[in-house]
């Protein structure tokens, strides 16, 4: 089941349900305020020129230069971590946060109190699901430089991803009176999403889009973004209608094919959107989209191949775990799925461990329910939801935890409001909620 809102590929490489949005802006805010740019940070209405994905590389080779000139430029060093964590998001390449880490570790040899270093290495730390370790970082770059915004990206982020929503929700309102910029706008989207507020977050992705990234992957993204709320709310016209426009700036973008993707699998064209999804597995290839591709092969009764995909999609996932990943809700879930539960249960403690947050909690639940403790798995359930999430994940885990637990009342409720909101959320899932509710005393 998707980790994003229904549609694009679980990015379990990309931490908790935004947080590589997030990293990503963070990032973006970082390049766009060094003295070696990535681009001008001009609005982008979608109609003007924007920097093409191989320039990412290109300025890689120069700024690689520039520091081998000037190896004790902290400036330089940074704006190449900036660079490498981009060139990561562009190709899926989780070693380019491994360069980006050195890049930064290199500008604070350098100069230790740098913050925009600190800040980069924060949103790496981020995006690698080390959010404890994140949110470290990030209060040091914010305490050097607490007037400037490009701080607050990897600090709020930091927050969020350690459960701490009430700090969140006021360094946000700074962050905002500070500069209500892209980075702004994507977390107020993210804060309000968490809350329930679908159609709050959904204004909040349209004027980031307003503001403008800068990038052709960051602005294909947002609106795939905008595409995944639309979704959730069960206004897939519109969701595809944001898919499209984030392909027409970038006609190969991931997101928004696998976005139309599931579209088509929650309408029950199953041939061609394993099809599509195949094309989005990547190289090197994404765990998350492997298993999303398997889990449509599933609901299309093709097991075996369903089968071959899990078992690909979980061994990369232990690969980054054994590589320095953090585990994450993402990797917990793909585990108690498709993989073994009880190690899903310790997955899932880890996680909730080093970072209680409401994601934490709901792949911890259903880790707990998969592996049959169901009086756990609904004392971590009222923790996902008390926030009022309305991720049809979290709903269907609720529910039928709920249902588990012997909550009819609840479970109704729950299952009733993510078919009412969402009822092609999943081409595998879905007809299993159906049938839960269905199943329930009236």
């Amino acid at each position: 089941m998707p980790r994003h809102p229904i549609s694009l590929p679980r990015l379990s490489s990309l931490a908790g349900p935004l947080v590589a949005f997030c990293a990503l802006f963070a990032v973006l805010t970082l390049v766009n305020g060094s003295s070696m740019p990535i681009s001008s940070g001009a609005a982008d209405d979608g109609s003007g020129d924007l920097p093409a994905r191989g320039d990412t590389a290109t300025l890689i080779d120069d700024l690689r230069e520039a520091a081998g000139a000037a190896p004790g430029d902290a400036e330089i060093q940074t704006s190449l971590g900036d660079a490498y964590y981009q060139r990561s998001r562009e190709t899926g390449d989780p070693g380019f946060y491994t360069r980006a880490t050195r890049a930064y570790d290199a500008a604070l040899v350098n100069d230790p109190d740098s913050f925009t270093a600190l800040a980069g290495k924060a949103a790496v730390a981020l995006a690698r699901h080390r959010f404890a370790d994140g949110l470290v970082l990030a209060r040091r770059a914010h305490r050097l430089a607490p007037a400037v915004v490009a701080p607050y990206a990897s600090f709020v982020d930091g927050l969020i991803e350690n459960g701490r929503y009430a700090a969140a929700g006021r360094a946000l309102d700074r962050m905002v009176g500070l500069k209500p910029n892209l980075a702004a706008y994507s977390r107020i989207s993210y804060y309000r999403e968490l809350h329930g507020d679908l159609r709050g977050a959904a204004q909040a992705l349209r004027l980031a889009i307003s503001a403008g990234s800068g990038t052709v992957e960051g602005s294909a993204y947002i609106r795939s973004l905008l595409g995944d709320f639309e979704a959730t709310r069960g206004h897939y016209g519109a969701a595809e209608l944001a898919y499209r426009e984030a392909l027409a700036i970038d006609p190969a973008y991931g997101g928004a094919l696998g976005g139309l993707a599931q579209l088509r699998a929650g309408h029950g064209e199953l041939a061609p959107a394993i099809e599509a999804l195949r094309g989005q597995v990547g190289d090197p290839p994404s765990p998350d989209a492997l298993i999303e591709l398997g889990e449509v092969e599933q609901a299309a009764g093709r097991q075996h191949s369903a089968r071959r995909h899990y078992a690909q999609g979980l061994a990369i996932d232990q690969r980054l775990l054994a590589q320095g990943a953090g585990t994450d809700a993402g990797i917990t879930l793909n585990e108690a799925e498709h993989g073994d539960p009880e190690r899903a249960v310790r997955l899932g403690r880890q996680a909730w461990t080093s970072a209680p947050s409401v994601s934490s909690a709901d792949a911890y639940s259903w880790a707990l329910h998969r592996a049959d403790r169901t009086a756990a798995a609904s004392r971590l359930s009222a923790e996902a939801m008390r926030l009022g999430s309305r991720d049809p994940e979290f709903l269907y885990h609720a529910g039928m935890i709920a249902r588990a637990s012997g909550d009819e009342a609840s479970a109704a409720r729950l299952l009733g409001r993510l078919l009412k909101q969402s009822p092609r959320f999943s081409a595998l899932y879905a007809p299993r909620a159906r049938a839960a509710l269905a199943g329930l005393r009236p």
